[in-house]
């Protein structure tokens, strides 16, 4: 989102959380602030990157500045490439990553103490 390129093998070997959601989507605004806290909590354990669709750019830097999500790396998914790459058809959904490129994937919103739950899951991992 910030013009910079991003290459999906930097997130080899790592605990990673993929995070799809839409600027105008409500179940994303809502679930913003504990994917931030998530993200703040784990910061050196655990990559998140969020992957943003379904709108354009100026409407997605909005939504990170808006919704205080600037504490991690933001992918402008324009073509939804990614999302199809990961079989994310709706938003709010995660892809949960281990370092040996186990993929979990969830196409729902995630409560406070669900999305806790799944990064402590990964961070043993």
């Amino acid at each position: 989102m910030d013009g910079q390129s991003f290459s999906g093998e930097s997130l080899a070997g790592k605990k990673v959380v993929l995070w799809f959601w839409a600027p105008w989507c409500p179940k994303c605004r809502a679930e913003a602030p504990r994917v931030a806290a998530a993200a703040q909590a784990t910061a050196g354990k655990v990559t998140f990157v969020g992957v943003a669709a379904q709108d354009a750019l100026p409407a997605m830097r909005k939504f990170v500045t808006e919704y205080k999500v600037s504490g991690f790396t933001h992918l402008a998914d324009l073509d939804a490439a990614i999302w199809t790459r990961f079989g994310v058809t709706q938003q709010p959904a995660y892809a949960f990553i281990s370092p040996d490129g186990k993929i979990d994937v969830v196409k729902q919103q995630l409560s406070e103490s669900a999305l806790t739950d799944r990064v402590t899951a990964l961070t043993a991992a």
